[in-house]
């Protein structure tokens, strides 16, 4: 399967880093629980890895461990990255909650309409209210997979037929939300959907769209998939051992530091939106030729409306839990990703 080539380094690269004769070789370790054929990495680490080899003349290169070899499941991707259990680690923002939770903010449903654009909002706020989240490590991307379709076995296409549905959201973070739209939100971990669906654990789940193809397959054990609903944001994140990068050369930090931000951040969005693209695609054929496992369906915009104003009552709970942790801001942050 192939990836949109994402140009990124047309678009953001500087002049390639010229290392220095005395440049010694390094190698760095960049650890996921993902699989080796997910988008991530046939996407952005692919890239992310191309040009560091490129921008660093050879001199700088990265060694994977995907699907959790360096340690199993999302939750502590962070700490290995902390601890230096990997040199790089990709992560979940939603599995360690109270360490980023202005970061979370960007999960909430709002005007963003795919992950690229969540991704550049985020950005415009960083420097303003996130920043001082990400201080211990080196951070290298922060940005967004779109949670634009529900996938499940019900109907979840009007505000009605939410109602009672036991639905896995991004975030526990979300629980008003989804409870302000009449669902019983329940927390599990991506890699759980798939038996939790086949198995009617639970009724649905908030997903990419392209989560119906390989690697996770939810059109085996889904009967609905349902867009225009309102979508949420799963807060993404690529850290470095703050310690293991400035043992680094000038000449390898700044290959990062060029590399880092908001260039890798949209490599890592495009991966989503790209893969998004191939899955709108493909279910358009399967469609035609009737052979899609689960029934389209695309709620109307008398339901969308509804659900947005159920998402509207929640979002109070949600500033009043903040302020109630000591963060009086989050209505700002929010509105400044919304603008």
């Amino acid at each position: 399967m192939k990836f949109t080539n994402f140009g990124l380094a047309t678009a953001f690269a500087t002049a390639l880093t010229v290392t220095s004769p005395a440049a010694q070789a390094e190698e760095l370790s960049f650890a996921t629980f993902l699989p080796h054929n997910h988008e991530t990495i046939t996407g952005m680490y692919a890239w992310f890895e191309s040009e560091v080899e490129e921008r660093s003349g050879g001199t700088l290169s990265l060694r994977l461990y995907p699907a959790g070899q360096l340690g199993a499941g999302p939750t502590q991707q962070y700490r290995r990255a902390l601890e230096g259990v990997a040199d790089i680690t990709f992560g979940l923002a939603a599995s360690t909650p109270t360490l980023f939770p202005r970061s979370l903010i960007a999960t909430l449903p709002g005007r963003a309409v795919d992950a690229e654009d969540a991704t550049r909002r985020i950005w415009t706020v960083y420097d303003e209210y996130l920043v001082d989240e990400w201080t211990d490590v080196k951070l290298l991307a922060l940005g967004t997979a779109a949670g634009r379709m529900l996938v499940g076995n019900r109907d979840l296409s009007t505000l009605d037929g939410m109602q009672g549905a036991k639905l896995v959201p991004f975030a526990a973070m979300t629980t008003p939300v989804v409870q302000g739209m009449g669902m019983v939100p329940v927390q599990m971990e991506p890699s759980e959907h798939y038996t939790a669906l086949s198995t009617g654990t639970i009724d649905a789940a908030v997903s990419t769209i392209n989560n119906l193809l390989p690697p996770w397959n939810l059109d085996e054990v889904a009967d609905y998939a349902i867009i225009n609903t309102p979508a949420s944001q799963l807060v993404l994140f690529m850290v470095m051992n703050r310690e293991r990068y400035e043992s680094l050369s000038a000449e390898h930090q700044q290959v990062l530091d060029d590399i880092s931000g908001l260039p890798l951040s949209l490599a890592l969005a495009r991966s989503f939106d790209d893969y998004d693209d191939y899955a709108l695609q493909w279910i358009d054929e399967q469609i035609k030729v009737g052979e899609l496992n689960v029934e389209w369906i695309i709620t109307s915009d008398d339901e969308r409306a509804k659900m947005e104003t159920a998402v509207a009552d929640g979002m109070e709970e949600i500033y009043q839990d903040y302020a109630e942790r000591g963060i009086d801001d989050a209505r700002e942050i929010y509105e400044a990703l919304n603008q």
